[in-house]
């Protein structure tokens, strides 16, 4: 089990749960366009909330964000460490850094006192397209290896100055390579990791890159936050993530929608009917599987562990729960006898 450190009040490592991050896309200098955007995302699901500070302006608007959200606020910081020292000083919940290119020593140092005194933890951000000349030489390349030596040598340089509320990421484009180097930090270090599959792209590749990387890595046990990387809609990110920890069995909030893909047995149109229960179940929070099924062969008896489900026939569908099948229905009438049972079964956990 990881060391445990606190983002405001989340808790990451430790046994917490694993929580969702995202980042976003705003100028954080204008605070009322940033707020806006955090707020959304606090209802898609975001749990902590990262914002770029490149500049002062960035760095002063962190306080006036902070007091109109309700998730932790992390400041990500690159260059110019006093920057740091100023979120810092405007109370951010969090602060990402890569100590390697803030400057000197001296300047780690001043970071890790003025965090220490804040109670503020600091997330070290490896990158593989940032990795030294050094450690590229020794092992080529980007590699698993050489992301986790560079983030293990930044973590050494804040706890030379006694600073150990720390959290890691080692991202990388490469799945292969990125899971790899969480594997190997998740061996040589006790501190709380920041899952990622950096620059994965847009939703259509980037989220099968996501659920590969992060969703693998969380399969073995590694990880206790992450981020979904997508060119998209910081929202998107948040949504993603909620199905990754769902499909790794982290998260039960809301129905696990299960379906066969079709095949000649099936009489009926699934892929609507599928997609038609989806949307209607958009908004339902209770936790419970919702099979979609096309004939009696992937029907009660292949989700005999579903709570509530439909298997299509002729003309005729059947309703089941649990595997016992209830009653036989119209074609046409099948989602919404589907969504009459499950309202019966929300009212009946009340």
């Amino acid at each position: 089990m990881t060391k445990q450190i606190h983002a405001g009040g989340v808790p990451i490592g430790g046994g917490a749960p694993v929580s969702i991050q995202s980042m976003c896309s705003t100028k954080t200098h204008d605070v009322p366009a940033t707020v806006e955007q955090i707020l959304r995302l606090e209802q898609a699901g975001c749990e902590i909330i990262r914002v770029a500070v490149p500049d002062i302006a960035a760095a002063q608007s962190i306080g006036r964000i902070k007091s109109r959200i309700h998730i932790p606020l992390v400041a990500d910081i690159h260059f110019d460490y006093k920057l740091a020292l100023e979120c810092a000083a405007q109370g951010v919940d969090k602060i990402r850094i890569n100590p390697g290119n803030i400057g000197g020593e001296d300047r780690v140092k001043a970071v890790a006192d003025a965090c220490r005194a804040g109670g503020i933890p600091i997330r070290v951000g490896v990158n593989g397209g940032s990795l030294e000349r050094e450690i590229l030489k020794k092992y080529g390349g980007p590699t698993s290896e050489a992301l986790a030596e560079s983030a293990l040598g930044h973590v050494s340089l804040l706890e030379k100055f006694d600073f150990t509320d720390i959290c890691i990421s080692v991202k990388c484009s490469s799945v292969p390579v990125t899971m790899g180097a969480y594997r190997l930090l998740s061996e040589r270090c006790p501190y709380p990791l920041h899952l990622g599959v950096t620059e994965a792209g847009t939703p259509s590749m980037g989220v099968v890159k996501s659920a590969m990387g992060i969703g693998g890595l969380l399969c073995l046990g590694i990880g206790d936050t992450l981020r979904v990387t997508l060119t998209a809609d910081p929202e998107e990110e948040v949504y993603a993530a909620k199905k990754i920890l769902l499909a790794a069995g982290l998260r039960q909030e809301g129905p696990n929608i299960i379906a066969c893909p079709t095949c000649g047995r099936t009489n009926i149109d699934l892929i609507p009917m599928a997609r038609e229960v989806e949307r209607r179940l958009a908004d339902c929070t209770l936790p419970i599987t919702v099979a979609v099924m096309g004939c009696a062969v992937n029907g009660p008896g292949e989700a005999a562990c579903a709570d509530v489900g439909i298997a299509g026939g002729k003309g005729e569908g059947l309703i089941f729960r649990k595997g016992k099948i209830l009653r036989k229905v119209p074609q046409e009438r099948l989602v919404d006898e589907l969504m009459t049972e499950i309202a019966n079964l929300s009212a009946s956990k009340k």
